[in-house]
């Protein structure tokens, strides 16, 4: 693997764990849930800078059904990670207080809508790279064992199903939708808990949309030349 591969792939799994101690601000408290909102604003930048060619290539070549779903899914999340920066400044208590801005309700809920759209298309944007991740992964450390690939499908449906059951339980949809006013908060759980529900419903979107990846490209494969 090449270190700008390493490099780009360091970046993005930074992004993914900080993206998901963002969406714990009862743990980690407002001071520390706006740096590291900058921190995460910032990788973002680089993210993109890292991955100009995707952007040369956009109005090029042929569409598929799986390079639309891509192409939906990464226009999606960079409208919601810009939604997110921009209700994150207008938030701001402590950072960018000096701005004196006041976001009132339509901060708070453009925050809470696009947090909750960005984390599961930052979780379906994974999952659709995660074949090429995994390519990259076996062809360096040769990994060609049945059973290993069995456990890890298993590892992942399980982990998948207790998704779903957080996924209802944190009431994400009722955020996406906006059906709720406010994001609620248990100041008492365990930040175990937390965490662990939220990894599974990343887990859970990034399958659903490896798996539909995987429809759409046999589809394409038994389509009539």
């Amino acid at each position: 693997m090449k270190p700008k591969q390493i490099f780009k792939i360091s970046v993005d799994v930074v992004m993914t764990v900080l993206f998901l101690i963002q969406m714990a601000y009862h743990i980690t408290g407002n001071s520390l849930h706006e740096w590291l909102g900058i921190i995460l604003f910032a990788l973002f930048v680089l993210h993109h800078i890292l991955n100009l060619n995707w952007y040369k290539t956009l109005f090029k070549g042929k569409y598929s059904a799986v390079r639309i779903l891509m192409t939906t899914i990464n226009i999606l999340l960079f409208a919601a990670m810009l939604g997110m920066m921009i209700s994150g400044i207008m938030l701001s208590r402590e950072v960018f207080d000096f701005l004196n801005l006041r976001a009132g309700m339509f901060g708070r809920r453009l925050h809470m809508i696009s947090t909750s759209w960005g984390y599961l298309l930052m979780s379906a944007h994974i999952g659709l790279h995660f074949g090429m991740i995994a390519g990259m992964f076996k062809r360096k450390i040769n990994l060609k064992n049945k059973w290993l690939g069995m456990a890890g499908k298993i590892f992942a449906i399980v982990l998948s199903a207790y998704g779903v059951y957080a996924f209802i339980t944190r009431q994400l949809a009722d955020r996406m939708f906006l059906l709720m006013e406010y994001a609620f908060f248990d100041y008492e759980e365990s930040p175990l808990f937390f965490f662990g529900d939220y990894l599974c419903i990343l887990i859970l979107f990034a399958t659903l949309a490896f798996i539909l990846s995987k429809i759409l490209k046999r589809a394409k494969r038994s389509e009539p030349k």
